[in-house]
C-alpha cells in the first residue's frame, strides 16, 4: 500500500508506528454552514478511514473544532450573541450535514475552548526552550529557531519572508513569526495565562490536541490542500520544536479543493454551494459519487451537470445491487469472478487511494451483473460484491427518495433547536424534540453536538 506524502512530494510504502493507527484530521471553525469544500476534505478521510479499516488496521481518529477564532468573534459581535452560542449552532450543523453524508464520527472531537490547559504547557515549554517570546501579552512563535522551517511547503524561510506582511502596532522579531496566545481585547472571551488574560492562536491547538489524543508522532495528518501553508507548516515547527521528536507526521495528506467558477471555495470569501443546499436536491450518495470519481489529490470543479451525472450513475450502481436476480429454477449458477473485481479494486486503493479506479471497477461490476441477470445468470456474489466494496467507499445505497425531502428541514430545525438550548429557552427547544419524534426523527445529544436518524422507516 503506498500513500503520497506531502512532505517527501512522492508516493511511500505505508505500514502504521503500532498497532493502533493515528490520524488527525483538521476541523472546521464553526461561524457559518459548510460548503462543498469541506464535503470534499470529509468524505475523502473518511474514505481512507474506512479503506483502512478494510484492509485491517485499528483506527483512532482525531479532528478538532477551532471554537474560538477570530471570525467567530466577529460573526457573534454582528449577531450580539455569546460566541458560544454562535460555535455551538454551527457545530449542530456541522455534525447533522456530515451524518446526512455517512461521513463516519471521529473517535474524538476536541475543541479549543477545551483544551487550554495543554495549550497552554506547550506553550510554555516552546517558550522555556527558546522557540517562543512574549510581546505586551501575546507570545510569538521564533521561526528564526527552526532550521527546517518550510519543509512541507518546500520553500526557504527567504522566499517565504518576501510575500510577508506584519500589521500596525504587532510587535514581532521575524515578520514569520506566528501568534501561539493573542491578548484579549475589550469584549473578547478570554483565559487566564502566565502572559495575561488572552485566548490561544489558530495553530497551536492541533499540536496540544494531537499531541493529548494520540501521541508525539501520528500516522496521517490530513487536511485540504490550502492548509499546507500557513497552518500545518506552523504545526510541524512548534510540534517538533516542543517533543524533539522528529518526524511530528509520518504521512502529510492534502485533499484537491473544490472549485466554484474557477475560484477555490471559501466561507470567508463568500464562494460557495452549501452542504445543506446540495443535500435538497442530490443524495448524499451521488455527492460522494462526484467527489470520489476524481483523485483526492485534484481539484474538483462544482458543476450542476456534474451532480446530475453522479445522481445517475448511482442509481445504476443502486439497481444492479437491488435487482432480482438467480430466483428462478431456470436460472443457470452464477458465474461472475467476483473475485477478480474486488482485487481490480484493492489494486486501486492501494495505490494512494485511487478511489477513480476503484469506482471504475465497481461500474464495472455493474455492468456484469446486469448482463448475467439478461442472461438468467445468478448474481447473488456478484451483487454482495458491489455492496461490500461500495460500502468502503460510503456508500449506501439507498434510493434516492428516501434520503431527500425531510432531511434538509431536519438540519434546519436542528439549528434552530440549538439557537434555542444556547438561550436557555428549554422548553420550545423541547418541543421541537417531541415533533420530530413525532415524525419519526429521533435526536441524539452528545458533548460532541446533536446526531438524528430516523426512528421508524420513512418513505
Amino acid at each position: 500500500m503506498r500513500i503520497y506524502n506531502t512532505l517527501s512530494s512522492r508516493e511511500e510504502e505505508f505500514q502504521p508506528q503500532g498497532d493502533v493507527l493515528t490520524m488527525y484530521v483538521c476541523g472546521v471553525t464553526p461561524y457559518a454552514e459548510c460548503h462543498l469544500g469541506h464535503a470534499m476534505s470529509y468524505i475523502v478521510f473518511d474514505m481512507v478511514r474506512r479503506y483502512l479499516e478494510y484492509r485491517g488496521y485499528k483506527v483512532k481518529h482525531v479532528q478538532n473544532f477551532t471554537d474560538i477564532d477570530d471570525k467567530i468573534i466577529k460573526r457573534a459581535q454582528e449577531l450580539n450573541v455569546p460566541s458560544t452560542e454562535v460555535a455551538e449552532k454551527f457545530i449542530a450543523q456541522y455534525f447533522a450535514d456530515m451524518d446526512e453524508l455517512n461521513v463516519q464520527r471521529a473517535e474524538v472531537y476536541p475543541r479549543a475552548t477545551e483544551e487550554v490547559p495543554k495549550i497552554i504547557e506547550v506553550i510554555q515549554g516552546l517558550v522555556d526552550r527558546g522557540h517562543a517570546y512574549e510581546a505586551k501579552g501575546d507570545v510569538y512563535f521564533r521561526v528564526s529557531s527552526d532550521a527546517d522551517y518550510g519543509k512541507l511547503s518546500h520553500q526557504s524561510l527567504d522566499s517565504l519572508q518576501a510575500g510577508a506582511r506584519v500589521e500596525v502596532g504587532v510587535e514581532k522579531e521575524h515578520p514569520l513569526d506566528f501568534a501561539l496566545w493573542k491578548a484579549a481585547k475589550p469584549g473578547e472571551p478570554w483565559w487566564q495565562s502566565p502572559w495575561g488574560r488572552g485566548r490561544p492562536g489558530w495553530h497551536i491547538e492541533c499540536t496540544a490536541m494531537s499531541l493529548r489524543h494520540l501521541g508525539e508522532t501520528l500516522d496521517i495528518h490530513g487536511g485540504g490542500q490550502d492548509l499546507i501553508f500557513p497552518h500545518h507548516e506552523n504545526e510541524i515547527a512548534q510540534s517538533e520544536s516542543f517533543t524533539g521528536t522528529v518526524p511530528f507526521v509520518r504521512f502529510w495528506m492534502h485533499n484537491g479543493l473544490v472549485q466554484l467558477e474557477g475560484e477555490k471555495m471559501s466561507k470567508s470569501l463568500g464562494i460557495l454551494v452549501t452542504i445543506r443546499e446540495t443535500l435538497a436536491r442530490f443524495s448524499p450518495d451521488a455527492i460522494r459519487l462526484f467527489i470520489l470519481s476524481s483523485h483526492y489529490r485534484g481539484p474538483v470543479s462544482f458543476s450542476e451537470d456534474g451532480l446530475t451525472a453522479a445522481e445517475k450513475g448511482m442509481e445504476r450502481l443502486r439497481q444492479a445491487a437491488k435487482a432480482d436476480g438467480g430466483a428462478g429454477a431456470d436460472w443457470q449458477p452464477g458465474a461472475i469472478d467476483a473475485g477478480a473485481f474486488r482485487q481490480r479494486f484493492v489494486d486501486a486503493m492501494d495505490a494512494d487511494f485511487n478511489s477513480a479506479q476503484a469506482l471504475a471497477a465497481l461500474f464495472d461490476l455493474a455492468r456484469e451483473i446486469n448482463r448475467s441477470i439478461s442472461q438468467r445468470v445468478g448474481v447473488e456474489e456478484g451483487q454482495r460484491t458491489l455492496l461490500e466494496l461500495g460500502r468502503v467507499l460510503g456508500f449506501t445505497f439507498e434510493d434516492r427518495d428516501v434520503r431527500l425531502g425531510a432531511d434538509p428541514f431536519v438540519g434546519l430545525l436542528i439549528s434552530v433547536r440549538a439557537d434555542l438550548r444556547a438561550k436557555k429557552e428549554w422548553q420550545l427547544a423541547d418541543s421541537i424534540r417531541r415533533r420530530l419524534k413525532d415524525l419519526g426523527v429521533a435526536l441524539e445529544d452528545s458533548p460532541q453536538g446533536t446526531s438524528w436518524k430516523y426512528d421508524r422507516p420513512s418513505g
